[in-house]
């Protein structure tokens, strides 16, 4: 800095010499100099001129050529001429005196006089020598003569003036090389040459004079110049400046050329001609350029000196502040890393979790390991900062000092972590070879045969065996519990404490069960030496106790032994109780051994991708969604990527705290319970509803981020997580997850079939799969377009899919065909609860989720004015969707007869939970107007109608097609929808009469005529009447247990038994049997299609019934298809 200030004061001195040009050099005007620019005009007349002649003493000499309109110059022009003249010359020269030449040899004496008396008068100079070439005419050169004696004192001046008649008389005044040719001279003179010599030197001056200012100015401007805070103000700056100095050196540089050019003009003749002989005012020019050149490169040196301290002082700056920037980010990383290292407080609670968090710590550390190395790499400039003479080295050296401190602590903690993790991984490693050790003598024990026991030498084999098994426990079991605690004191919190003791206790129970083996075994090995004969006990002993002997104080070992064995491992003690029971049941054991590993492998999978997961989560909305909020990460992220976080991510931070507060640690308590993880599953699957919500986002952020996937901002974040892989392969994690869980479901099931948890297993699975089958149709649903209502009063979506649809409106509008129409219809249904819309797929464009198709609103049915008809003639692939008694017909191909089945199954389930709460509204109505229940009619008033009573009947029932319909089911009102093209259709009013269709519907009772409330009442119970039945609810309890009933069966009615029962005949199998009348639901008519299903409201005359249900009038009053439906 002290350098830079020295540099600066000698810099700002010479250039103000430099601006300070003295006018010596140029010129010497007490007033304001004048310039040949100034007066060029006025030098152009050339009525006196410096010709560069000197006297004989080196006076300048000035010459007055003939000039006719002397006595016309105005009076300004021709002060400044000669005051310009005079001041050419040096100061040296000029204090001399002039010597003025006037020539006015063809002029008048008249005009001599006034040209003489006009000079002395105006002359700004030291005069030595007037010299006047007379006229030369006879009368003028005489008159001359005389009129000069008499006018002498009129002429008088203060130097002499000699009137001269020729020029050879001039010569003797001034050499003949010193004047010019037009005074006879030799002198090379020319007046434009001169005028433009002399106009260049000056402007030289000028140039140099105002570079030398300019340069001063602009150090001071640098010398005052306050040093940003910020790298991009500094290297700003330092570019600002830059162009500004390559500015100033370009003026230098054009100012040196054109000095240089004016002094090779001015000795270009010496140069052509060695022998030629400049005069004293070029010479006197050729100095003064010099001189200006001189000054200017010495001004450009100081200049250049100045500037590379500047410079030197600006890339400082720049170079503090890059290393400031990178210390606030550097130092910002190592707190992150510090704090997630911090994270790393979990001692695990099994070898194989210490082994998991150990190897996340050294991931973790190879990933802080970019960090740290960054840390220590610009802690190691300081040695660069001090060699450098850095001006802020006193604040670089304890950020350095700071950096060395924080990754020594982090080394440190790492380092203290790992060895924490290594005592608990050799503290396990003790606990797993005490355990096992454990179970290896149980197992020794439970597998000594009993009978062998009983002789002496078996004893004694039996008590070696114990003995030598015991030698094996000294470096597997644990000594001393109090040794342990002071050992492992630093890693034993209250779970891990508790799991020692537990191993403690069962080592000692082992050991005390061997100490008291070996008693037992001593004693029958010391009994047969006692001089008794020995009495063969009966073979029944050998199985009741291990070793049968007389006294009460060996059975009482032997029961504590029982007892213990039961007590500690009862797994091991089942599968190896007796060598009998190996060989009988070894190969099912085996089978449920190799069972339970493998669903263990399955456990520690699902665990394992479960940490795994997890972790991914975590760095993902640390390593990219938490940056989109750093200040120091926002130049990077573009205006139109701001603010867009919820788009690109989603709810990802809700299912990471889902998994990472909740479901992980759920997951982790059934280690060691793997067939009983569906529980898990299950008590937490409401939760799993979150994924459908990140699913229905997925299309928008995936656009997005195919919009920014170049962006700056995550290729950076990609660069700090050191992941190979970019962002989008991480926002599908979640996807990935949640198809996943069925997978691993569907393995542990197959290894759990015959565990306790299987019926969990299998309804965690259901509930995954419906959980994906809801995503998908989600966002099949999302993608509907043109629905004017809110699809969420629909009630939930059970099933969409594409299918091709045949109109048949038969009553519909007259502009809609008779006739079904031959070429189907391409459209996509969605079944609702309360409606099915018919919607038209749109072509798929884009890439990724932008390829998934769009759906046109077309129309939509209420659900409660449906009907089906299950098979349609000559397809297995089609049914019927009929609405409003068949006023509007569609019939539907499935793309096969398993979706087909799908679908017809699903609509019966809508119809007949409709039709049940239907008829629990009208029960729940019954029971409030009457006390209590009609009598039964009697059989012979419920007989089935002949078919010419059915064929009356529907005629009537067309006759009454214009009638409004009863009232039915009216507990709960119906949402308004919107009309058909809008919402949907309206309830049809009309009946829902069977028109000559292959469908199937109920028997028609006469429910409104005068006949049917007489003898029904209006609400008792209707007694089936004789006919075809079809089984809706599978039935094997029957009085006989060889008959049963599937769903779907068709039964023929045969007579009525007690209590509800029926005597039927199955016709698909042929045989007979009882069978609850409220499992069955008549067929009429003997149409080859199969049953038809309806839910519309019916009319007075009839309702429709079938296996699904119907929302009928007649609820109230009968119940003949479906009174009790289960399921």
């Amino acid at each position: 800095m002290a350098r830079s200030c020295l540099a600066l004061v000698r810099f700002i001195g010479i250039c103000s010499a430099a601006a300070c040009v003295r006018t010596d050099e140029i010129m010497h005007q007490d007033i304001i100099p004048l310039y040949a620019a100034d007066i060029q005009d006025q030098l152009k007349k050339q009525f006196a001129y410096l010709s560069g002649g000197r006297g004989g003493d080196g006076c300048p000499v000035i010459t007055f050529p003939d000039y006719p309109a002397f006595s016309e110059i105005p009076e300004k022009e021709f002060q400044n001429v000669l005051t310009y003249l005079t001041s050419i010359p040096s100061l040296r020269d000029a204090g001399i005196g002039f010597i003025l030449v006037i020539d006015r040899r063809q002029d008048k004496w008249t005009s001599v006089k006034a040209s003489i008396l006009r000079i002395a008068a105006s002359f700004p100079g030291n005069l030595q020598l007037v010299l006047v070439l007379r006229p030369t005419g006879f009368f003028h050169r005489a008159l001359s003569d005389i009129a000069f004696r008499f006018n002498r004192d009129e002429l008088k001046m203060k130097v002499p003036i000699i009137m001269l008649g020729s020029v050879s008389e001039l010569q003797g005044y001034i050499d003949k090389t010193q004047l010019t040719e037009d005074l006879g001279g030799t002198l090379d003179y020319c007046h434009n040459r001169w005028l433009s010599r002399r106009t260049a030197i000056e402007g030289f001056a000028q140039k140099v004079k105002q570079t030398a200012q300019i340069l001063q100015s602009f150090g001071t401007e640098l010398a005052e110049t306050e040093l940003p805070n910020d790298v991009q103000s500094t290297s700003s700056l330092l570019a600002t400046h830059t162009e500004k100095k390559d500015k100033m050196k370009e003026d230098i540089r054009v100012a040196v050329e054109q000095g240089d050019d004016i002094l090779g003009s001015i000795t270009k003749p010496v140069t052509e001609n060695p022998e030629y002989k400049l005069n004293q005012d070029q010479l006197d020019n050729q100095t003064t350029v010099e001189r200006l050149l001189a000054q200017l490169h010495e001004t450009e040196t100081a200049f250049d000196e100045f500037w590379i301290k500047h410079q030197q002082k600006l890339e400082q700056c720049l170079r503090l502040r890059n290393f400031e920037q990178d210390f606030r980010e550097v130092k910002a990383a190592l707190d992150i890393v510090s704090e997630r290292l911090s994270a790393f407080t979990d001692v695990g609670n099994s070898r194989s979790h210490v082994e998991h968090i150990l190897k996340d710590l050294a991931n973790f550390e190879e990933k802080s390991h970019e960090t740290v190395a960054k840390a220590r790499m610009l802690a190691s400039e300081r040695d660069a900062f001090i060699q450098s003479n850095h001006y802020a080295v006193d604040s670089i050296i304890p950020k350095c000092s700071e950096l060395h401190h924080l990754c020594d602590a982090f080394t440190t903690e790492t380092e203290r972590r790992r060895n924490l993790l290594n005592k608990s991984l050799e503290l396990h490693d003790l606990l797993e070879k005490s355990m096992k050790w454990c179970d290896e003598g149980i197992y020794l024990l439970a597998s000594q045969p009993v009978d062998k026991c009983q002789s002496q030498d078996g004893a004694e084999s039996a008590l070696q065996e114990i003995e030598k098994f015991l030698d094996t426990g000294a470096g597997n079991k644990i000594k001393e519990l109090n040794k342990i605690y002071r050992e492992y004191a630093h890693i034993l919190n209250e779970d891990l404490k508790d799991h020692v003791q537990k191993v403690f206790q069962k080592q000692e129970s082992m050991e005390e069960m061997f100490q008291k083996r070996q008693v037992s075994l001593k004693k029958l090995a010391a009994k047969q030496t006692r001089p008794v004969q020995p009495v063969a006990p009966r073979p029944e002993a050998f199985v009741k106790s291990p070793c049968t002997s007389p006294g009460l104080q060996r059975e009482n070992v032997s029961n504590s032994e029982s007892s213990a064995l039961r007590r500690v491992n009862y797994r091991k003690a089942k599968s190896d109780v007796t060598e009998l029971h190996q060989s009988r049941g070894g190969s099912t054991m085996d089978d449920e051994e190799n069972l339970a590993v493998l669903r263990q492998h399955v456990m520690n999978e699902l665990i394992e991708t479960e940490r795994a997961y997890v972790e991914e989560l975590l760095c993902v909305l640390e390593g990219y969604a938490a940056e989109m909020d750093n200040p120091l990460m926002a130049h990077l992220i573009s205006p139109e990527l701001q603010n867009k976080k919820d788009i690109l991510f989603g709810n990802m931070e809700e299912i990471y705290h889902f998994h990472n507060r909740i479901f992980l640690r759920e997951l982790e308590t059934y280690i060691e319970y793997p067939e009983l993880v569906g529980r898990c599953f299950l008590d937490q699957m409401e939760d799993f509803q979150i994924y459908e919500k990140y699913c229905q986002n997925k299309p928008r952020s995936e656009s997005l981020w195919r919009q920014f996937s170049d962006s700056v901002f995550f290729q950076e974040c990609q660069r700090k997580l050191d992941h190979k892989l970019s962002l989008d392969s991480y926002l599908l994690k979640p996807v990935q997850r949640i198809t996943k869980y069925q997978l691993l479901l569907k393995e542990m099931l197959k290894y759990s079939k015959n565990c306790e948890g299987a019926e969990d297993l299998q309804e965690a699975l259901t509930s995954i799969l419906g959980i994906l089958k809801a995503v998908n149709d989600s966002m099949h649903q999302i993608a509907i377009t043109g629905y004017d209502g809110n699809l969420n009063e629909l009630g939930k979506l059970l099933m969409q899919g594409s299918f091709n649809v045949w109109t048949d409106h038969k009553k519909g509008h007259t502009k809609v065909k008779d006739l079904a129409r031959f070429k189907p219809m391409q459209r996509h249904l969605f079944l609702h609860e309360k409606a099915v819309l018919f919607c038209k797929k749109r072509e798929e464009n884009g890439e990724g989720y932008e390829k998934a198709p769009s759906y046109s609103y077309k129309h939509s049915l209420n659900m409660a004015a449906v009907g089906i008809t299950e098979n349609v003639k000559g397809d297995a692939k089609k049914f019927e969707i009929w609405y409003n008694a068949r006023e509007e017909v569609y019939i539907i191909q499935a793309p096969t007869p398993e979706v087909k089945a799908t679908w017809v199954n699903e609509i019966r389930k809508v119809l007949t939970s409709q039709l049940q709460a239907c008829r629990e509204a009208s029960q729940h109505r019954t029971l409030e107007q009457t006390q209590s229940l009609p009598l039964p009619l009697p059989a012979s008033s419920c007989a089935s109608p002949s078919r010419n009573h059915i064929r009356n009947t529907k005629k009537m029932e067309e006759k009454k097609a214009d009638l409004p319909s009863v009232e039915g089911c009216g507990t709960t009102a119906a949402p308004k929808y919107p009309e058909k093209g809008k919402g949907w259709a309206k309830p049809s009013q009309s009946l829902d009469a069977s028109e000559e269709n292959d469908g199937w519907s109920s028997a028609e009772e006469p429910l409104n005529s005068s006949d049917a409330e007489e003898e029904g009442g209006g609400g008792g119970e209707m007694k089936l009447t004789p006919g075809k039945y079809t089984v809706v609810t599978d039935y094997d309890k029957g009085v006989s247990e060889e008959f049963t009933v599937k769903s779907g069966d068709l039964v023929q009615l045969i007579r009525e038994g007690e209590d509800g029962l029926w005597f039927v005949k199955n016709l698909s199998s042929g045989r007979e049997g009882w069978i609850p009348a409220n499992n069955l639901l008549m067929l009429i008519g003997n149409s080859k299609s199969a049953q038809s299903l309806s839910s519309s409201e019916s009319g007075t005359a009839s309702s429709n019934l079938s296996t699904s249900s119907s929302c009928s009038d007649s609820c109230n009053v009968s119940s003949t298809s479906f009174s009790d439906i289960k399921g």
